[in-house]
């Protein structure tokens, strides 16, 4: 599947790091984070930032390898002063989004993934940011929008991940095969934004497609993606579960990043 513009990748990070501010500015940043229950909104928080600097580091020095945290100037913020908190995630999106735009999706550089380039960060830093903002959003309770075309990239760059770390010979991951079987994601407000999803002896396969499966999933099209991801579960008065719910549960239990 195709990704989307570089530069639309770029805007995402700035936009969704803003919003990830707004959500925690005056929230309880030692709050649980309800979808990442080992994280307070601070660590959450931390974590997006400290993603982004490490990312810059990557792009800006052109990296061949792997980056260590501690190599990263400014990785964490100083202090608990969540003034100091804000500024630094600002500064650091901006850095990144710099080194981003500057350098073009084209660029080779390290990356865990299936693509070394800049165009690779960029798009897994804007989902990252986006599925983050989520998580900032449903802890302090405020409202939450992803663009269609943004939302449905989400889904499809999760898919590609999850097919990479299967391949990569990831334990759970491993275990999503079994032919004949299949699921099916149908988002009932964007026309075309359906994804089939057929297991195999080896593993998945997916497609665009409006095909019967064993099990669908069907709602707008960010509640899908949010189910997809983990974040609102499978069984939320937003989304419809048709068939055999048990294979989505399947899936959502061993579909892991890493």
């Amino acid at each position: 599947m195709s990704a989307l513009r570089h530069d639309l990748y770029c805007d995402e990070i700035i936009g969704r790091t803003d919003a990830l501010r707004a959500a925690i500015n005056g929230a309880d940043l030692g709050a649980t984070v309800p979808t990442c229950p080992d994280w307070t909104l601070r660590d959450l928080a931390v974590h997006v930032g400290g993603a982004h600097r490490w990312v810059g580091e990557i792009v800006r020095t052109r990296a061949t390898e792997a980056v260590p945290h501690e190599a990263v100037p400014e990785f964490r913020p100083e202090g608990d002063d969540p003034a100091v908190l804000d500024a630094w995630l600002a500064d650091g999106a901006a850095r990144t989004v710099e080194s981003l735009r500057a350098a073009g999706p084209d660029r080779k550089v390290w990356s865990w993934g299936w693509e070394r380039s800049t165009g690779f960060w960029a798009r897994r830093m804007a989902h990252e940011t986006i599925v983050h903002q989520a998580d900032a959003a449903l802890t302090a309770k405020t409202d939450y929008e992803v663009a269609p075309e943004l939302a449905a990239d989400t889904i499809e760059e999760w898919l590609e991940i999850v097919a990479f770390v299967q391949a990569a010979g990831h334990k759970e991951a491993a275990e999503l095969t079994g032919t004949g079987r299949s699921i099916h994601l149908h988002a009932t407000d964007v026309p075309g934004a359906e994804w089939l999803i057929e297991f195999g002896e080896d593993g998945f396969a997916w497609r665009r497609a409006h095909e019967k499966a064993t099990v669908a999933l069907r709602g707008p099209l960010t509640d899908l993606m949010l189910v997809f991801n983990r974040r609102l579960p499978a069984d939320s008065d937003r989304v419809e579960v048709l068939g055999d719910a048990e294979l989505l549960d399947f899936w959502l239990e061993r579909a892991a990043f890493g």
